[in-house]
């Protein structure tokens, strides 16, 4: 069992920056690919962007280039570092952890919500 905790949500204005946080409860965490998704309102679970093991990004396009997803295996870490903020960005948040070749072995936090307004 793997236990994510998110953080650094909150209430931005458009064009600004957050950086989300997210702490992983395993000694086995460099086994696992990690993923930030976000869920608007009356939407679907979408995801925002993932990192492999190897460190191999990816990017929904419609945050390439604003986005950076980022992972520190030292500390349980990833970080979603997110710039020039829009308003259609506003979404809870979750961190997703799935083990690189066992993919049932799959964990979601309970999530952050960002909010972006003036």
């Amino acid at each position: 069992q793997v236990q994510l905790v998110e953080s650094g949500g909150g209430l931005v204005q458009p064009g600004g920056s957050l950086r989300l946080s997210c702490a992983a409860s395993t000694s086995i965490f460099s086994r696992y690919d990690m993923g930030w998704y976000r869920q608007a309102p009356e939407n679907q679970r979408q995801l925002v962007a993932s990192i492999t093991t190897y460190g191999s990004t990816s990017y929904a396009d419609s945050v390439r280039g604003r986005f950076t997803i980022s992972r520190d295996n030292a500390k349980n870490m990833v970080y979603l570092q997110m710039n020039s903020l829009k308003a259609e960005d506003t979404a809870v948040y979750y961190c997703n952890a799935r083990h690189y070749i066992a993919p049932g072995l799959d964990y979601w936090g309970q999530g952050t919500q960002v909010t972006v307004s003036s």
